[in-house]
């Protein structure tokens, strides 16, 4: 197992909301207290920095185990994120990262499996596993092949015969850099202008799906500040193939669907309902970069919960 601390500023925040086009309230250094009843006396570190944070030591973790070697001979093209969140991150809160020794499996199919777990001040912030696989372990399933050429659909409109809401991106590598400044990241690991490298995390283009999310809600008219929501959990499947030929300017399509709330899908232990998303990241030729499954419930839902196990 390892483990090493780190401790966020609010200027690591400012930049990764900056770079990923997060205006979520909560993260915002003035605006979190306009969210009603907002628990956490301030600004909170976003999830995917988190992500991205597990996602470079993991890197140097498989390195130094020789195991990027094993990833690449046995082609497990999708790297996945199983995670989720428990309590928030402050800035100047120092948060211990544990990476459990890896697990091989065989069955179904080769697998490359870490637990990993964020803990700070005692209490957990988010527990979950990286694993490494020839197919993705999340939205496998979900056929995007009829969808009418993206390229062609207004941003931030539903795309005609889905119930996906589309949000049209580009990377920018100034962007992405900042992204992994402000997650802990070493960025010369991804990028050298000298020897003209340019290597695009996995993370980066997932955390841009949160600005989807609000841009949807905010053309539904969901008040951010009186009915905030957080994520629960987050499953990440990334198509390392594809990620390769990422540049800069490369433009992507971001497809989101809200699935119907259903008391057969709530939060651990209690009768919240989720919010269940499932995401995609298109690239301009239709080929799909990563999938996610976001889970979110209503601040207020929580605080209830809470305030009904303290009566």
């Amino acid at each position: 197992m390892t483990q090493q601390s780190f401790t966020f500023e609010q200027i690591h925040i400012e930049v990764a909301r900056n770079a990923s086009d997060d205006f979520n309230l909560f993260h915002d250094k003035h605006k979190w207290l306009q969210i009603t009843h907002n628990p956490f006396k301030g600004p909170i570190v976003l999830g995917f920095q988190l992500n991205t944070l597990i996602e470079y030591q993991m890197r140097l973790y498989r390195e130094a185990q020789h195991e990027d070697q094993i990833i690449a001979e046995k082609q497990l093209r999708f790297s996945n994120y199983q995670i989720t969140f428990v309590n928030a991150l402050r800035p100047r809160q120092e948060m211990a990262l544990n990476i459990k020794k890896t697990l091989i499996n065989t069955i179904p199919e080769l697998t490359l499996t870490n637990r990993v777990a964020m803990k700070s001040q005692g209490k957990t912030i988010l527990l979950g596993y990286k694993k490494e696989t020839k197919s993705p372990l999340f939205l496998a399933d979900v056929d995007l092949s009829g969808l009418p050429d993206l390229n062609g659909i207004a941003d931030k409109t539903v795309v005609p015969g889905t119930d996906f809401f589309l949000k049209r991106k580009w990377m920018n590598n100034g962007n992405v850099k900042n992204f992994l400044s402000g997650s802990f990241a070493e960025q010369s690991d991804y990028f050298d202008e000298l020897t003209h490298v340019a290597h695009y995390p996995e993370v980066y283009p997932c955390s841009l799906t949160s600005g989807a999310l609000l841009e949807k809600a905010q053309l539904e008219n969901h008040d951010f500040k009186r009915n905030p929501m957080v994520y629960t959990s987050h499953d990440i499947s990334v198509d390392r193939v594809h990620l390769a030929r990422v540049k800069n300017n490369d433009k992507l399509h971001i497809l989101v669907k809200q699935l119907p709330e259903s008391k057969d899908n709530t939060l651990n232990q209690t009768s919240i309902m989720l919010r269940t998303y499932e995401c995609f990241g298109l690239l301009e030729d239709g080929t799909i970069l990563y999938r996610i499954k976001l889970n979110l419930v209503p601040l207020e839902e929580i605080l209830r919960n809470l305030r009904g196990k303290a009566a």
